[in-house]
């Protein structure tokens, strides 16, 4: 009895983390958006909500395998629009190519972008915060040096159905593509592989000297976070269209959305659930400030804002949770001590 309650909170706490906080927020700012316009609820204005939400949900889940791991990729934004520029231009070349194998194509490509970040950062040691980064700019050169900061080539109907497209006649498929990923992400982390990712973040040395495989944990959520963007990129073009901005700061966004999850940034401890219900967050408030009037110049003052407060009430938590464990660890010995010399 006295065992099996810890597993259980323990298994909770994977799912929903100390996360908790932003379904609160979810939920006020959805309220304050219904009353500052009574008509967000209709269902094809909340749909399209979903939509504009759903890239970033994505990249949330991706980017939350990666910090959790102690990790950062700075890429996926540089991912995202190179995704979107590729498939026109594949189009371009191709006009008659399968939705289907080029959405595949892309999902290809994004592993392979994931998995030379998780390399190099792993193997060769570089930060990932310096790797990612300068992936993100080698992408971004790449991606302006074809096209020269115009792309050509439009994408068909069969693949922008996706983005903005509907399944059963009402659902879009950016619903399904976030719910999907949600149930995969949920039953990836209570698997062997969350266990050791956390794991892993919370403290490398002692992930390894328990038998982890930490270079091969790390680089599978990059390679994960990798096939997030590119699915993200599928979206962003059907919904959008063709732009050589298209994921321009999205990377930001994400890491905004995993913080305001309460996922900390050093790694080992959050929810992905909450890291993708911050991505929601995040999109309502930005929809809520627009609908205020407020410049959408000030966006990126609200992510940093949220970064720096979430992150310092982390660092707080963190903090006390540290201080109560070496206190109970101090007692411990004494306790031990007492109990043996009774008689």
């Amino acid at each position: 009895m006295t065992v099996a309650t810890p597993v259980r909170g323990k298994r909770v706490g994977i799912t929903f983390g100390p996360g908790a906080p932003v379904y609160v927020l979810l939920i006020v700012l959805l309220a304050a958006l219904a009353l500052t316009d009574p008509g967000f609820y209709d269902p094809d204005r909340f749909l399209a909500f979903v939509k504009r939400a759903a890239p970033l949900v994505l990249l949330a889940a991706g980017q939350y395998l990666v910090i959790v791991s102690g990790e950062f990729d700075l890429s996926v934004g540089a991912i995202v629009t190179a995704g979107v520029v590729v498939a026109a231009e594949l189009y371009g070349s191709y006009p008659g190519a399968h939705w289907l194998l080029v959405t595949l194509a892309l999902l290809l490509a994004g592993a392979v972008v994931g998995l030379a970040n998780g390399l190099i950062s792993t193997a060769l040691r570089v930060p990932s915060f310096i790797t990612t980064l300068g992936m993100m700019l080698i992408l971004e050169g790449a991606v302006f040096y074809w096209t020269g900061g115009s792309p050509q080539g439009v994408l068909p109907e069969e693949f922008r159905a996706l983005g903005r497209g509907t399944a059963f006649g009402w659902l879009p498929w950016a619903v399904l593509a976030c719910v999907s990923a949600a149930v995969f992400a949920v039953w990836l982390m209570r698997r062997d592989f969350g266990r050791t990712l956390i794991a892993t973040g919370d403290s490398e040395r002692t992930a390894a000297l328990s038998g982890v495989r930490v270079h091969r944990v790390r680089v599978l959520a990059f390679v994960l976070s990798g096939v997030a963007a590119a699915l993200a990129a599928v979206l962003v073009g059907g919904f959008s269209g063709v732009s050589a901005q298209a994921g321009r700061g999205m990377e930001f966004e994400a890491i905004t959305a995993v913080v305001l999850g309460g996922v900390a940034l050093g790694g080992g401890r959050g929810s992905v659930l909450a890291a993708m219900a911050g991505a929601f967050s995040l999109q309502a408030l930005f929809t809520l400030l627009n609908l205020q009037g407020v410049s959408g110049a000030l966006e990126s003052t609200v992510q940093g804002v949220i970064v720096i407060a979430a992150v310092g009430i982390g660092a707080a938590d963190f903090a006390r949770l540290r201080r109560r464990r070496t206190q109970s660890a101090a007692r411990s010995p004494r306790t031990h001590s007492s109990e043996g010399s009774t008689p």
